[in-house]
């Protein structure tokens, strides 16, 4: 049931965004006056059309694109018959340079467009919600997993720095500027002293890992427990509030310090309990090499409701800010891809195809979630798509500033070999794309 769920979001995010991609094409080459005999969402084989004027607008059964077919247009249609026939005055071929460059800029303006409007949504609706790094700091630091181990980082520490500056919220310790930046550092303070810890320009790729939770750290919880229905716990009687207060005659003060604590023990624990002011002893033995009780946080802390900063905008507010916003997200994406590019980035760990995506909407429908992946899709998929390979919008862009530059057009025939090879390397690379997925799906490799 989860993966349908992933998939639906999936399917409906891609959808929107190729629509509003090829409108954009439809709308500037019907302002100059071309035909468009075919708009399509997904590839062929059709599902459903219907015809409105000089142009049939169809759903086909493929998911993964659309197109729209230009009169005249050496694209994925290979229609060469047609270019052996004589220019007419309607076709793509007969228009100035300038405009059927518009024309090819107009589905990445346009996803352009949707992606600042997005955002620009999201801030207006959402707000913000930052935590104060002081109050996670004053109340037991913070909890470390295997990524900021990676880095030095141990479970406790406070976070006061950021490449040598003070910094207000947790959540800027994870922008992709810092993450993507050369050179950047944590100071962490332990046992009283500060130490300046390396980020190494690999480290989102530490992030990113599905298996690696909590990847890098999140706030340290005190012990309000819940307890699981068939765990230990459970079964010795432990209820809903009870605090654990030592484990094996360690004090505990932190929940992340339970974990610690029965990792060091072999086939039984003895624990102690505080309810209703007074100590409970229990003990009990490990299933199956499973050493764990049962119990979790069921609240947030006080002190974290206390610390979180809410801000609202106004809508005049937003459109900067989601402006800007959204130019920083596409920034940070061109960025990584330099990296990979440069190989400074692993591109098998870093770069995600359909099910990738997929696993990144999650199993349950957050609209939230939902509009923030569709907001970088669409800048995602706009600056994929201005990438000068033939077959993409970049390809016909390349090849049309060249004809403006030198006013020479290039010869029907150099342009339908140029299709051919671009639709190769675009098969190669979704061929790869997959299997990088399906192995990072699997754990193949890892």
């Amino acid at each position: 049931m989860d993966w349908m769920i992933m998939a639906a979001q999936l399917l409906l995010s891609l959808s929107f965004l190729v629509a509003v991609h090829e409108f954009g094409h439809l709308l500037a080459a019907k302002y100059f006056g071309m035909r468009v005999e075919q708009f399509s969402i997904g590839f062929p084989p059709k599902i459903w059309s219907f015809r409105k004027g000089e142009t049939e607008y169809a759903l086909s059964a493929i998911p993964l694109g659309g197109y729209v077919k230009i009169s005249g247009m050496i694209d994925e249609s290979l229609d060469t018959d047609t270019m052996k026939q004589e220019p007419q005055p309607w076709e793509f071929r007969s228009k100035p340079a300038w405009q059927r460059l518009i024309v090819m800029l107009g589905g990445i303006i346009v996803n352009v467009i949707i992606g600042i409007l997005i955002f620009i949504g999201i801030t207006f609706v959402l707000g913000d919600t930052y935590i104060r790094k002081d109050v996670v700091n004053a109340n037991g630091g913070f909890v470390v997993g295997p990524g900021g181990e990676s880095i030095g980082m141990k479970t406790g520490d406070k976070i006061v720095a950021i490449n040598g500056k003070d910094f207000e919220y947790m959540e800027d310790l994870i922008k992709l500027d810092v993450l993507l930046g050369e050179n950047a550092t944590y100071t962490v303070e332990r046992d009283g002293q500060r130490i300046d810890l390396n980020v190494p320009s690999n480290f989102i790729e530490q992030l990113s890992k599905r298996r690696t939770a909590p990847p890098f750290f999140f706030r340290r919880p005190p012990i309000v427990d819940g307890v699981a229905e068939g765990t230990m716990a459970d079964s010795l009687g432990v209820k809903k509030g009870d605090r654990i207060v030592s484990i094996a005659g360690n004090n505990i003060t932190w929940f992340d310090e339970i974990g610690v604590n029965l990792k060091q023990l072999k086939e039984t624990v003895s624990f102690v309990v505080e309810r209703d002011g007074k100590l409970i002893n229990y003990s009990g033995v490990f299933q199956k090499d499973q050493k764990a009780l049962g119990v979790y946080p069921v609240k947030v802390p006080d002190y974290i409701e206390k610390g979180e900063v809410k801000i609202n905008y106004g809508f005049l507010e937003s459109i900067p800010l989601g402006t800007e916003r959204a130019f920083s997200t596409l920034k940070s994406q061109v960025t990584a891809f330099g990296q990979m590019f440069q190989g400074k980035l692993s591109v098998t760990k870093n770069l995600s195809g359909p099910l990738g995506i997929m696993e990144a909407f999650g199993p349950s429908w957050d609209w939230a979630r939902f509009w923030t992946l569709t907001g970088i899709l669409s800048l995602v998929l706009a600056f994929m798509n201005l990438l000068p390979i033939p077959a993409l919008d970049g390809g016909h862009v390349t090849f049309l500033i060249y004809e403006m530059v030198t006013r020479r057009k290039p010869s029907d025939k150099f342009l339908e070999g140029a299709q051919k090879v671009g639709m190769l390397i675009l098969l190669v690379l979704m061929v790869f794309i997959f299997a990088n997925d399906i192995r990072k799906l699997f754990g193949f490799g890892e």
